[in-house]
């Protein structure tokens, strides 16, 4: 076991902002709402924007969800939020914060996730951070840990961030750091850099109180946010003959494995390794078919398995036996738009966005759709916003 311990501290900026009916961002931002007493929810929803296409999710209960997205409107920036209290039967809109939808490495500010920790607290990140206290009903920009939030997520009582530099010219740094701060608010301090592959987002998996993210050839793993940190070997080391790719938390111990082997024509070869006590023995499980580039893998169980990959179509790979054999969920002929956000809420309810959006107005004309499962992943439901 290799106990990585983090005392040094360090503080940052960051950035909030809010709304109260949905509209474009910047026309919520001229009403001039007042703000609502922390804490407290505010019932002031609107309609879905026309045209809203998804980039972000998160579920705060198996009914209760919130999607950061975009739509097209007159005056930028255009990002929305959209909620639903019942599992995606219905949608209102919420506000979001002013600033842009983008992705790491753009010009100015830009967000492109969203997390909740309660149905009440949450925050947007990208460039800098925001957080809402009442549910999205406003958003306040806060200290953040410098840097562009990659990734972020709650547990136990902490936030953790996983931070890189970016800049237009020279993209991202391969190397970022794994940082970390109370939930209420106060200093970030800083865990461990991370050596975080060749994914820039969804780095962060969590399940069961444990949030664990690959270090190059290793795996980290915490069960108390990020206070202490425990480093593992996976067997998956040799760059174009098998590399760890993605890592998902299946139980309290449990883990699963993605790793990328030799590239071939919209074809790469897949291995998933599976492990039951935090990453100390790792076994082979199965091979999801080699169509496409593999993105990530998802647990709702330690049996139940998904796995995201896209070239030539966009595929979801399912596993119901651990890994060991692999069927097709789902898949649209679309070119290779994508995954984003695959994750799991509960034993058999998650979801995933498929062509997530790019560009503030999803100028590019992404899908942008949301899909949700009831039964571990084994089949997908497209939602209508």
């Amino acid at each position: 076991m290799d106990l990585i311990s983090h005392t040094k501290r360090r503080a940052a900026a960051a950035a909030i902002a809010c709304a109260a009916i949905l509209m474009p961002s910047a026309a919520l931002a001229a009403a001039g709402h007042p703000a609502a007493p922390a804490g407290r929810e505010r019932p002031a929803v609107g309609p879905v924007p026309r045209g809203f296409a998804a980039d972000s999710v998160t579920f705060v209960s198996p009914r209760k969800a919130f999607v950061l997205g975009t739509a097209p409107c007159a005056v930028a920036p255009c990002t929305s939020i959209v909620r639903t209290l019942d599992r995606g039967a219905s949608w209102r809109g919420v506000p979001a914060p002013v600033v842009k939808i983008g992705r790491p490495a753009v010009r100015g500010a830009a967000v492109w996730g969203i997390r909740f920790a309660t149905p009440l607290h949450g925050f947007v990140f990208g460039t800098g951070l925001w957080v809402t206290t009442d549910g999205s009903g406003h958003w306040t920009q806060v200290p953040g840990p410098g840097g562009s939030i990659l990734s972020l997520a709650t547990i136990d009582g902490q936030v953790l961030a996983l931070t890189a530099r970016c800049t237009p010219a020279a993209g991202c740094a391969r190397t970022g750091t794994l940082v970390r701060r109370p939930l209420g608010g106060g200093r970030w301090s800083r865990v461990t850099s991370v050596s975080y592959g060749r994914g820039l987002l969804d780095l962060i998996a969590t399940q069961a109180g444990v949030a664990a993210m690959l270090d190059g050839t290793h795996v980290l793993i915490t069960k108390d946010g990020g206070l202490s940190i425990v480093r593992r070997a996976t067997p998956c080391t040799r760059l174009g003959v098998d590399l760890a790719a993605s890592v998902a938390v299946t139980s309290a111990n449990g883990l699963a494995l993605l790793c990328a082997g030799q590239s071939f024509s919209g074809h790469e070869i897949k291995d998933v390794f599976v492990s039951g006590d935090d990453g100390l023995h790792w076994h082979k499980a199965g091979m999801p078919s080699n169509n496409g580039i593999l993105g990530t893998i998802g647990a709702a169980t330690p049996a139940q398995l998904t796995v995201t990959a896209d070239s030539f179509e966009s595929w979801l790979y399912h596993s119901a036996d651990g890994g060991r054999t692999w069927r097709t969920a789902r898949a649209f002929a679309d070119a290779g738009l994508g995954w984003a956000e695959l994750g799991f809420t509960t034993r058999a309810d998650g979801v995933v966005v498929h062509g997530a959006v790019d560009l503030d107005g999803n100028r590019d004309h992404r899908p942008g759709q949301l899909l949700l499962t009831g039964n571990a992943g084994a089949s997908w439901v497209l939602v209508r916003f």
